[in-house]
């Protein structure tokens, strides 16, 4: 009888620090994997601002993959700084200053992570250009991915790691992300130190916030001398739309966020009036509290796919410590079912205890405590 173990066919859909961190942990143990993304490279699109890496969940992730230490050259303790500013008159309140020395949660830019989890893998891994349609195939496996090009592949194990509007959940959740209410539009400001000394001053080297209740703004420091604002408000996801305008329509927004802001500090106001090129819109959705579903052995979710909760600093955290504890149950037990039986045992509950402390938190952007939307 043959009673050797048949390695598992292991497909991962998204090229997002979810999914790289379960193919490189998964690689480290000698498990073959495939990342498949829809993307059509890694420099199709700008990967966006900065992230904060959490001791307790981010770190433990990249120490399993064998990367903290490349991790820890390429990021920015001192991003870790924030203020709290007065809406109105632009002053600094609530000011931390990180420690020397201190290794909590250091910011990185997300486009040098992703290239840090990238270059970590081997050849091929990812198979970019490839936009999942649908996942096939009985809940015994093996499962059927049939992509929009025209290919399909089989798969022992689908890891759906393909963020909020996941098409892998599709294969166990009727579960649809909803409108939070709040709206984020991005801002950018490049070269700051020359071309926007002021906002650079006010920002400093990490983060710098201020909100009225109904508004707010989160600003962000990234390397290379770039600054990201976030405009947040209490408002309809198609509220540009509804004045009129295309996201394209820089100057018709920027004159209606002026008018929204009219009470706030002229300092403030010129994140809103100096940026440089085109606004990001980006509605804020999250998944029903609790979102669970019934156990299938061939199909699985990490990240956003699983648990899509507000912006409030613990997104990619969480969805590298899904991927880190998805990657080491694969490789510790005997089956896939097994596997992931006991990898959902921990991350549902877990996910699930975080969407209830969050649940009805996206109003805390808006409040004038401190906060860190660094997963928006």
């Amino acid at each position: 009888m043959n009673t050797e173990r048949r390695t598992p066919r292991i497909a991962v859909i998204g090229a997002g620090p979810g999914g790289l961190t379960c193919a490189r942990i998964l690689q480290r143990h000698g498990i073959d994997v495939t990342v498949h993304d829809h993307e059509t490279g890694p420099e199709a699109r700008n990967q966006g601002g900065t992230l904060d890496l959490h001791e307790d969940n981010g770190q433990i992730a990249l120490r399993e993959a064998g990367l903290l230490d490349d991790f820890f050259r390429l990021a920015r303790p001192e991003g870790q700084e924030m203020r709290q500013l007065d809406h109105a008159a632009g002053t600094i309140g609530f000011h931390h200053l990180p420690e020397r020395g201190e290794r909590f949660k250091p910011e990185i830019d997300r486009g040098q992570l992703r290239d840090l989890l990238l270059n970590s893998l081997r050849p091929r891994t990812v198979r970019w250009g490839q936009t999942l349609r649908s996942v096939d195939g009985p809940s015994q496996g093996p499962r059927l991915l049939r992509f929009t090009d025209g290919t399909s592949i089989e798969a022992d194990l689908v890891i759906g790691a393909d963020g909020a509007w996941s098409k892998v959940r599709r294969a166990v959740s009727d579960a649809t992300p909803q409108y939070t209410g709040i709206s984020f539009l991005e801002a950018w400001f490049h070269d700051v130190e020359h071309r926007h000394p002021d906002i650079a001053a006010l920002v400093g080297q990490g983060s710098a916030a201020a909100a009225d209740g109904e508004r707010g703004l989160f600003a962000q420091r990234s390397s290379g001398d770039h600054i990201r604002v976030y405009v947040i408000q209490r408002a309809p996801a198609d509220w540009i739309a509804a004045a009129g305008l295309g996201v394209e329509d820089t100057v018709g927004i920027r004159d209606v966020l002026l008018d929204r802001y009219r009470d706030w500090s002229p300092r403030l106001r010129r994140m809103l009036s100096d940026n440089d090129g085109l606004y990001v819109d980006r509605p804020l959705y999250a998944l029903p509290v609790p979102h669970t579903w019934e156990h299938d052995p061939t199909v699985t979710l990490l990240g956003d796919a699983a648990h899509l909760m507000p912006p409030l600093g613990v997104g990619v955290n969480l969805a590298m410590l899904d991927a880190c504890e998805l990657a080491l149950a694969i490789a510790r037990h005997e089956t896939v079912d097994d596997a992931v039986r006991a990898y959902e045992k921990t991350m549902v509950p877990r996910s699930a205890d975080m969407q209830h402390a969050l649940d009805g938190h996206a109003d805390d952007l808006l409040s004038n405590e401190p906060h860190a939307p660094h997963d928006a």
